[in-house]
């Protein structure tokens, strides 16, 4: 058994490799990059540029460094078959879009994008970069589907520091929604099928994204902020956390929605209906989610979706948010996310893109061990 799993991350990787293969312009590069992948996931205790070369047998960093920075490859392009190969092996119609950040700890002042900010990955304001994500979840597996680097104003500001970083001078100061929102419009003009989105109170708090998201029928669950504002029945204008007092205990149930690090991720919920006008077929609502062992801990989230819709289904997406912390983790801890030391800006979006591939390799190896296929090379 322990061969035939052998023998299917080998195929799985062969055939993710000859996918990407036309995007390098040589082939030195094209070949290198399946030995940066390969060193990304073998279990060395740092992935940098002298691991990764050794590794596959190189004397000196050199080349690992060269595919990030100076490579001709299309860093991009890459990103998009990634996409593409994650929708193929996992892809389901009731799968979840999900946003997210996080962070890296870097040291200095010359990293693209670096600068102390909060990072929810630190807990606490540190010297570090950002980047924000896209994820996709179904039934089948999640894995890592977009990214976008961070530029706080600090940088954008400073022209001449944007390009000692390598930053293009037409890349602008872009909040975390609106990168977001770049991402979802690719995984939309890409045919990528879903059926929800799903983002912390960070994106949710964002008007402009869900009117967005609204205008183009994507159904979302969006966490709040308790003192955030919304629109009531009558019209009249109320904070999330004021609605949600005012309903009776009735209103609340106990339900489950799967299993967390800690064991089922059981919460009591409720909703009720917002907005006064509803388009045909579709619905708003204002969603709590309360601790069992802490009732004065609540969560608020901002819903559209099918007037069908049931506080289950509502409950659900806004639990599937998990499934991008859990693409972080295993994207830092199995397949070097945060184990690089790039500093300009195409490195850093050359090593992620390749890190994200990695992750969408071991999530699509798993997948397919679980359903038993038998080991061959996937159709580029």
């Amino acid at each position: 058994m322990v061969f035939v799993v052998v023998d299917l991350v080998v195929a799985e990787l062969d055939g993710l490799h000859e996918r990407i293969a036309g995007r390098f312009a040589r082939s030195e590069p094209r070949a290198r990059v399946r030995e940066y992948v390969s060193g990304l996931v073998a279990g060395l205790e740092r992935k940098n540029g002298w691991t990764l070369a050794e590794h596959a047998g190189e004397v000196s960093p050199d080349g690992m460094q060269r595919l990030l920075r100076r490579a001709d490859w299309d860093v991009d392009g890459v990103r998009d078959d990634v996409r593409d190969y994650v929708v193929e092996r996992l892809g389901d119609r009731q799968g979840v879009l999900i946003g997210d950040e996080t962070g890296f700890i870097k040291k200095g002042v010359r990293s693209a994008g670096v600068q102390r900010q909060y990072s929810g990955t630190a807990g606490r304001t540190e010297n570090c970069q950002i980047g924000t994500f896209l994820a996709y979840a179904s039934v089948h597996g999640h894995a890592l589907i977009d990214r976008e680097l961070y530029l706080p104003t600090s940088w954008t500001e400073d022209r001449d520091r944007c390009r000692a970083a390598g930053i293009p001078d037409e890349v602008g100061f872009a909040t975390k929604p609106r990168q977001l929102m770049t991402m979802l419009a690719r995984a939309f003009d890409a045919g990528v099928p879903f059926s929800w989105v799903t983002a912390d109170e960070a994106y949710g708090q964002a008007q402009y994204l869900r009117d967005w998201l609204e205008d183009h029928d994507a159904w979302h669950v969006l966490a709040l902020r308790c003192k955030d504002t919304l629109t009531t029945t009558d019209g009249a204008q109320q904070r999330a956390d004021e609605l949600i007092a005012s309903l009776p205990g009735r209103s609340w149930r106990r339900l489950s929605v799967g299993a967390g690090a800690h064991g089922p991720r059981d919460y009591d919920w409720a909703r009720l209906p917002i907005r006064t006008t509803w388009r045909p077929g579709r619905g708003h609502w204002l969603l709590a989610r309360r601790s069992i062992s802490d009732p004065t801990e609540i969560a608020y989230y901002v819903c559209y979706g099918p007037r069908r819709s049931t506080l289950l289904d509502l409950a659900w997406i806004a639990g599937s948010r998990w499934h991008i912390e859990e693409c972080f983790q295993q994207a830092k801890n199995e397949a070097g996310l945060d184990h690089y030391q790039a500093r300009t800006w195409r490195a850093w979006y050359a090593h992620i893109t390749l890190s994200m591939l990695a992750l969408a390799w071991l999530a699509a190896t798993k997948t397919r061990a679980e359903k038993g296929e038998p080991a061959q090379a996937t159709q580029a």
